[in-house]
């Protein structure tokens, strides 16, 4: 074995020798290719694979935006194609989507009930065929039942009969669905989700319809028994209708008191009540409509119109025209028998009478509409608003300009109500608000009314009391601040006066001292005698001699220095 190896490397020794360099470049260049390719290889492989939503393209746009919007409220990463087919991570993401899709109504017409599911089974026989055909139905609606957030656990059983030559003989298609409700769950009442669990299970079994579809929870109660749930559906149709009659309410009394609170002030307007009687039966009302015929239309292009209308064009008339004239009718008896003619009929014998009779019927025909209206959901019925506005509370101030005070220290305040002419104008600012309507009994009240303001009036009596004290006691605070400041300047000017006079009279002591020490030296020399000083005292005279000298030579800086000095002091 290893000599067959060494001969298998000598041989490719050989050949590295004997070829060229550029049979060598194209080698290398052919093993990077085969590299790089098993390198994106790997990577495409390993990368995650889109699933499709729905396997039909959904070509309508609107329904397109409708399921991505859906998508983007949940959450849920998606990517459209081209071709109009959408795409997410995850087979778990495609099927919770499709149930919650299923229960809202938005998956497309078009679209098959079994391309949601994707079932995809190849069996032999056309019995193994179904049973795995109804295996994959079942445990693909228990996957998406239980992937709703209601959902613990689902258990379906299906029941497809086998087909039949007649109709009459094909028994149908049934379902019978098991749910766990979780915990704090609100399917078991919630009529909305139990209609798409439904809506589910038929749309993914053919054939299935609803009244053969039984949903359960784990205790046994029927779920899907919407005739039991008329009393909770009236329930909820009672709290949105109230709900919309208490929100408008709301709103027209929000509008009105934020308008008339920037007309008369924040303080001053009260809505009392905003009652809206609301119609909540809708009904649909046919009307028919009788109207002239056009016989001319008019031309646009004169000015004049030339239209003339008929109030109605004859389609058929009919004439009846009877005349008769002779005697009158005579009774007798049988032939060959005495008569038995009345006395006031023999009166009458020989009288020649007329009779005519004339009758016409004319046909007319009138254009016609036929309207149908159809009333709103609801519609109001009434509206009563009452409205209060209180007058204004004004101070009274002196010829000073000062707030006039009662004996109680309180303010004196001077009371101004509400015009007749502006409370008019309110009412009918209100009434154009709400659209009032006389001929549906609507009724506004708006009224003067004179709001209790005690407890506003202390607020604000003791805001000015404390006010007061505050500007009186920073008033006092700065009188006294000034006279301290004044008793310091005074003391300080005292204090730097007597100091100079006591400095004053130290240098006059000191220059008295020094003349009497000048004037015994003076005449100890002219008495020749010999004077001895002390050390200070000759320190003291080569410091003034010093000081005499630098003032003779630098006058400005000396100047400077006793300058500082005095600032100093």
């Amino acid at each position: 074995m290893n000599d067959w190896f060494k001969k298998i490397i000598q041989r490719v020794k050989d050949l590295w020798g004997k070829w060229t360099a550029v049979q060598k470049i194209i080698l290398f260049s052919i093993i990077f290719v085969i590299i790089g390719s098993v390198v994106l290889l790997a990577v495409v492989s390993s990368a995650p694979s889109a699933i499709p939503l729905i396997t039909t393209p959904i070509t309508n746009e609107q329904q397109r935006l409708q399921i991505s919007a859906r998508l983007d409220q949940e959450g849920v990463d998606h990517t459209i194609t081209a071709d109009g087919r959408i795409l997410v991570k995850d087979l778990s993401t495609a099927q919770r989507m499709r149930a919650i899709l299923f229960r809202e109504d938005l998956i497309p017409k078009e679209a098959s009930p079994w391309d949601v599911f994707q079932i995809d089974r190849w069996t032999v026989t056309d019995f193994e065929r179904n049973v795995n055909l109804r295996q994959a139905i079942t445990k693909d609606l228990e996957m998406h039942i239980q992937a709703l957030d209601d959902v613990d656990k689902a258990q379906i059983t299906l029941v497809i009969p086998e087909r039949v030559l007649f109709v009459e003989d094909q028994k149908p298609v049934t379902a019978s669905v098991i749910i766990t409700p979780r915990p704090g769950s609100d399917i078991a009442t919630s009529r909305k989700k139990i209609e798409g669990i439904v809506r589910l299970v038929k749309f993914a079994v053919e054939g299935l319809t609803d009244e053969n579809i039984v949903i359960t929870d784990h205790n046994g109660i029927v779920l899907n028994n919407f005739q039991d749930l008329a009393d909770y559906d009236r329930l909820e149709v009672s709290k949105r209708e109230m709900k919309t009659k208490s929100d408008l309410e709301t709103r027209y009394k929000e509008e009105i008191q934020k308008e008339l609170q920037q007309i008369f002030g924040r303080e001053r307007v009260r809505i009392l009540r905003v009652e809206i009687d609301m119609d909540y039966g809708k009904r649909t009302v046919q009307t028919k409509e009788h109207f002239p015929v056009t016989m001319i239309q008019d031309n646009p292009k004169t000015p004049f119109d030339e239209t003339e209308v008929a109030p109605s064009i004859r389609l058929s008339t009919e004439r009846i025209l009877e005349e008769y004239k002779g005697t009158a009718f005579n009774p007798e008896g049988p032939p060959g028998q005495e008569g038995q003619t009345p006395p006031a009929y023999k009166d009458l014998e020989g009288m020649v009478g007329s009779y005519k009779k004339e009758s016409s019927i004319e046909n007319e025909m009138v254009n016609e509409r036929n309207i149908l209206e159809e009333r709103p959901s609801w519609e109001i019925r009434r509206i009563t608003i009452a409205v209060a506005i209180d007058g204004l509370w004004k101070w009274q101030y002196d010829d000073k300009g000062n707030v006039q005070l009662n004996p109680d220290g309180s303010i004196m305040r001077e009371y101004v109500p509400v015009s007749e002419e502006d409370l008019a104008k309110a009412k009918t600012l209100v009434e154009h608000a709400v659209g009032y309507s006389r001929e549906r009994g609507d009724s506004v009240s708006v009224q003067h009314l004179s709001f209790d303001r005690t407890t506003q009036f202390l607020q604000e009596d003791a805001k000015f009391r404390s006010r007061a004290r505050l500007q009186q006691t920073i008033l006092y605070s700065v009188i006294g601040l000034g006279v301290l400041i004044i008793a310091f300047v005074v003391f300080r000017l005292i204090s730097r006066e007597i100091e100079r006079r006591r400095r004053l009279r130290e240098e006059e002591l000191a220059r008295q001292h020094q003349a009497m020490r000048e004037a015994a030296l003076r005449s100890a020399e002219e008495e020749g005698l010999e004077v001895q000083m002390s050390v200070e005292e000759r320190a003291r005279l080569e410091m003034q001699e010093n000081a005499i000298n630098m003032a003779r030579e630098h006058p400005e800086d000396v100047a400077q220095l006793i300058r500082t000095w005095l600032m100093e002091e």
